[in-house]
C-alpha cells in the first residue's frame, strides 16, 4: 500500500483543466462493482457502490491537475504515464485495476475522443517495434537487458520470469514455481536422454531443471546476451555443460529434430504478425510422434482483436513489440503453418496473479536495492503499477495463462 499524504492546495487548476477533470468525473458516474473516491485540490467524489459482491473501496488521489489532461490524451496509457510521473496516487492499485476490467464499458470510454488520436500516434510508434530479427533483439534488450542483479531481486531463486502453480494463494513462491517446471516435464513424460529444444532460455530455470532431475539433453535458446551469459554461468556452476547446450540464435534460424520442445512466455514476444511462422518453426523442430509444450499467456477470444491493433500501458513501458495471443488465434496459426495437434490444454490462471502479487511484494521490499541499482522514482512506479496492472487483470480472468501440449502425427493416442 502506498504511503498517503494530504494534498497541498493547488492554484493551477487552468480552465482546461477543470474541463477535463469535470468531463472524466461526469464519466465516472457510470462505475459499478465498486466504489471509488476521488480526492483533488477542488473538493472530493465518491463514485459506485459497495456491499454485496462489490470489490473493496478505492482511494485516489490527484496530486497534480496534468494527470486530466494525460488521460484525456492518451486514456489509460495516459493514466499510467501520469502514475509514472507521480500525479496521482492510489491506495490499492490492483484493486483500481479489478475495478477498471469490471467497468470495461467505461474503460473503452477513456480511450474516445482526443485519446483517439493519441492511440494512433503510439500504434505508429508500436508499429516500429516490428519483430524482425533486429527489431526482436532491440526490443527484447529494453526489457531483460535491465541487469540480471535487478531481476534477481524479485524472482525466486530458479529465476523463473513466467507463471508459477499454485496449489493455494499462500502458498510461498519457490514451491510454486518448482511444481510449474515439473508439471512441465511430467506432461511431456520426459525421459533420460530426451532430445528437448527450448525456444527461450530465460535465465536457464527450465534446462537446468529438466536435466538435473529428467536427464534430458536440453538445447536452448536466447537473443539476450545478459540471459545468456548467466544461464551459461549457472549450468557451469552446476555441472551441466554435458547436458545443457545455450545458443545466443533467433528461434527463426534453429535447425535439427528433436524429441520434445518446451517455450515458456516466449510467444508474447514474437509479435501477431508471427505467429504462423513461430508455430510452423515449432513443428518443423520436432520428429514424427514428438511433443511441444507451450506455455502462453493468453487473452480472450472476442477480445483479440481489439487488443492486437490497440496499445495499452504493457507495450508501451514495459514490453515494446509485444502481445497477447488468444487460443483460438493459436489454434488457427498452428493448423495452419504445421500438423501440430492439440493434446492437452490447462488455464491457470489464478497463479499468475499470486505469483505476480509475490513479485510485487519482494519488489516493494528491496527498494533501498532497487535505488543502489541505479533506478530512479520513475523507473519503480513504471515497475509497481506494471506488476499491479497485470495482477488485476489475471484476478479478473481478462488475462489467462495456459499450457498447450501438443504433438505431431505418431503420438500414441490417449497419451498426455
Amino acid at each position: 500500500m502506498n504511503e498517503i499524504a494530504d494534498i497541498p492546495a493547488a492554484t493551477s487548476f487552468g480552465a482546461l483543466d477543470r474541463l477535463l477533470r469535470s468531463q472524466l468525473l461526469a464519466r465516472l458516474d457510470a462505475l459499478d462493482h465498486g466504489m471509488l473516491v476521488v480526492r483533488d485540490a477542488l473538493g472530493e467524489h465518491r463514485f459506485g457502490r459497495t456491499g454485496g459482491d462489490a470489490l473493496p473501496t478505492v482511494h485516489l488521489w490527484i496530486d497534480d491537475p496534468s494527470f486530466y489532461r494525460a488521460v484525456a490524451a492518451q486514456g489509460s496509457v495516459g493514466a499510467g504515464e501520469a502514475y509514472i510521473a507521480g500525479q496521482w496516487r492510489c491506495d490499492d492499485l490492483v484493486g483500481l485495476v479489478r475495478l477498471l476490467v469490471r467497468n470495461r464499458e467505461l474503460l473503452d470510454g477513456m480511450e474516445g475522443g482526443l485519446a483517439r488520436l493519441g492511440g494512433w500516434a503510439l500504434r505508429s510508434w508500436h508499429a516500429l517495434r516490428r519483430n524482425t530479427r533486429e527489431g526482436s533483439r532491440r526490443n527484447i534488450a529494453a526489457h531483460y537487458d535491465l541487469g540480471n542483479d535487478f531481476f534477481a531481486l524479485f524472482l525466486s531463486p530458479d529465476l523463473m520470469y513466467s507463471s508459477a502453480m499454485f496449489a493455494s494463494p499462500d502458498e510461498d513462491l519457490e514451491t510454486a514455481s518448482y511444481r510449474k517446471l515439473d508439471a512441465v516435464c511430467r506432461k511431456l513424460a520426459l525421459a533420460p536422454g530426451d532430445r528437448v529444444i527450448e525456444i527461450g532460455t530465460g535465465w536457464g530455470g527450465f534446462a537446468l531443471h529438466a536435466a538435473r532431475h529428467y536427464g534430458a539433453h536440453v538445447t536452448t535458446t536466447t537473443i539476450s546476451r545478459e540471459q545468456h551469459a548467466l544461464a551459461s554461468a549457472r549450468v557451469a556452476a552446476a555441472g551441466l555443460q554435458d547436458r545443457v547446450t545455450l545458443l545466443l540464435q533467433d528461434y527463426r534460424d534453429l535447425q535439427g529434430e528433436y524429441d520434445k520442445l518446451v517455450s515458456i512466455e516466449m510467444i508474447e514476444a514474437i509479435g501477431a504478425q508471427y505467429l504462423d511462422t513461430f508455430f510452423g518453426k515449432l513443428g518443423s523442430l520436432l520428429r514424427p510422434g514428438g511433443q511441444a509444450l507451450l506455455q502462453a499467456i493468453t487473452i480472450e477470444d472476442h477480445r483479440y482483436v481489439q487488443a492486437r491493433d490497440s496499445v495499452d500501458y504493457i507495450k508501451r513501458f514495459v514490453f515494446p513489440g509485444s502481445f497477447i495471443p488468444s487460443l483460438n488465434a493459436m489454434y488457427g496459426a498452428k493448423t495452419r503453418a504445421s500438423d501440430l495437434q492439440v493434446v492437452h490444454q490447462e488455464d491457470f490462471g489464478p497463479s499468475y496473479a499470486y505469483t505476480l502479487r509475490a513479485w510485487r511484494r519482494r519488489f516493494m521490499i528491496r527498494l533501498a536495492d532497487v535505488r543502489a541499482q541505479g533506478f530512479d522514482e520513475r523507473f519503480i512506479r513504471l515497475w509497481e503499477f506494471y506488476l499491479a496492472y497485470c495482477e488485476g487483470g489475471f484476478l479478473e480472468r481478462s488475462i489467462g495463462v495456459s499450457h498447450l501440449l501438443m504433438a505431431r502425427p505418431g503420438h500414441p493416442s490417449g497419451a498426455v
